[in-house]
């Protein structure tokens, strides 16, 4: 098998995106595909797998140009992508998403669909119960799941998009010794990512990409600054964090029971001060998201008391907790933090909460121009939230956060981020923090909870096992405190 991108172009307005990509990629070959957000690596991949066409170039897969107006063209051709949040349907069983796509229609054998469920699954160590929502798993088992039915359709190019981010590391190991099996079957994987020590350790090969165009590529191991240098077109060292003085108590949470369909976290009590920053750790679906989304008024406790700089906040909405300093980072950036076809200029109109009756809508869209150059983000004032990268989306949450605030809450704030674009959220997040804001987030990155947290909050199966200082704990210890192992 051998596949090439001839010359590929695409353009979204006046932004390349694509701009003349060409590559080549042999049978059995796991390749890496790196670049910082916004570089065009989803673009391409999405090109590639039919979700868009591109402008112009050509797809040759062993000597014959494909035409790729749709997913179904593509996994007709036998190229599947697993994108970075799983595309499934949550109402949907486990067996009726597995045959999403397949031939049939009304005469398709669920029978032989449910042996083939089986047979994958035994084949590469996952396990499934066939009438299980698809709601009650994991994001890694979703990406299982999400794998064997690419290869049941007929995959023989495998596209991975940030596969990594939301999940465990057993899940990810678990999942890079499946991509290495496939590969050795002779499958083509591509695995895109902005993690260096991940394609370092899965692939054989990378490629580079900057800004829309291919800027290098290089054989495994290698140098980690020469990849770093490819990516950005400089030397990139995180920037040191200096401590803020810690003031007056700004949270506190007084036996706080919360409960939902799948988990019931029972009398969290936990007092954060104003400027200081405390950092969720746990696997998936262990309570983190839960608390966050009860802190921001979007989730009723059973019982226990909230205060925000004294105010009891148990029980009020959404609105009043917003009127009241307290602002909320969702994960899901297109999901619950922005709009999908507004523009930004629309969405700075949207957070500033004015209930004018006319819109000056030049004014509007200077003002959209100014936060543009401020937060760097690349588009402009016309674009729309799903038009822009994962670290452009956001910068534009970032851009949108009121002054002043009491509580920021935060879920994945790096999710999908280049070391650049994360060392730079941080270092506007910790602006807040300087100003007296009480930070809390949670974060699936063991770095990122101890380089950015004062003390580490661990959950494991609904409960909280340790309170950590972050600067007496290290990654081995946080590990198996989350892996539900008490230690020393």
């Amino acid at each position: 098998m051998h596949l090439e991108l001839r010359e590929i172009h695409k353009h979204f307005g006046s932004v390349a995106a694509n701009d003349g990509i060409s590559m080549t990629i042999e049978a059995g070959e796991l390749r890496g595909l790196l670049g910082e957000n916004g570089a065009g690596k989803s673009t391409l991949m999405k090109a590639l797998s039919g979700f868009i066409e591109a402008d112009s170039g050509d797809v040759v897969l062993d000597g014959e140009t494909l035409t790729l107006a749709s997913p179904r063209d593509a996994i007709a051709a036998g190229i599947g992508m697993l994108h970075q949040d799983p595309l499934v349907f949550l109402p949907f069983s486990v067996i009726d998403n597995f045959v999403l796509g397949a031939p049939g229609g009304a005469t398709l054998d669920r029978g032989a669909a449910a042996a083939a469920l089986a047979e994958l699954s035994e084949r590469f160590g996952f396990s499934f119960d066939p009438d299980a929502p698809v709601r009650t798993l994991t994001v890694g088992e979703r990406q299982q799941l999400e794998i064997i039915r690419l290869l049941w359709l007929g995959a023989r190019v495998l596209i991975l998009d940030e596969p990594t981010t939301g999940i465990s590391a057993l899940q990810r190991d678990q999942l890079f010794d499946t991509l290495k099996t496939l590969a050795a079957e002779g499958m083509i994987v591509i695995f895109v990512s902005h993690k260096l020590e991940e394609v370092q350790q899965l692939c054989d090969r990378v490629t580079v990409m900057r800004r829309g165009r291919l800027v290098g590529a290089a054989e495994l191991p290698c140098p980690p600054e020469h990849l770093v240098e490819m990516m950005f077109g400089k030397a990139v060292t995180p920037s040191d964090r200096a401590d803020a003085s810690i003031g007056a108590e700004g949270l506190a949470i007084n036996g706080v029971t919360l409960s939902d369909r799948l988990l019931t976290t029972a009398n969290l009590s936990l007092s954060v001060a104003a400027g200081e920053v405390v950092g969720l750790a746990g696997l998936e679906g262990s309570g983190q998201r839960l608390l966050l989304r009860a802190l921001a008024g979007l989730h009723r406790p059973d019982s226990g008391s909230i205060e925000v700089g004294g105010t009891a906040m148990e029980g009020l909405g959404y609105r009043r907790h917003l009127d009241a300093g307290i602002h909320f980072l969702p994960a899901g950036r297109l999901e619950e933090g922005l709009v999908s076809g507004l523009t930004i200029t629309e969405h700075f109109l949207l957070a500033g909460r004015r209930m004018d009756f006319f819109i000056d809508w030049d004014t509007a869209r200077s003002r959209a121009a100014a936060f543009i150059d401020e937060f760097s983000i690349r588009g402009i004032p016309e674009s729309t939230a799903e038009g822009l990268s994962g670290g452009n989306q956001q910068r534009l949450l970032l851009a949108m956060m009121p002054p002043g605030l009491r509580l920021l809450l935060m879920e994945h704030p790096t999710r999908g981020l280049d070391i650049e674009s994360a060392d730079w959220v941080w270092t506007r997040i910790l602006e807040r923090r300087a100003e007296g804001t009480s930070i809390v987030f949670a974060s699936a990155d063991l770095d990122e909870l101890l380089r950015y947290s004062d003390r580490i909050m661990v959950f494991f199966s609904g409960r909280v096992i340790r309170v950590l200082d972050a600067r007496h704990a290290d990654g081995e210890m946080l590990g198996h405190l989350i892996g539900g192992r008490e230690v020393a």
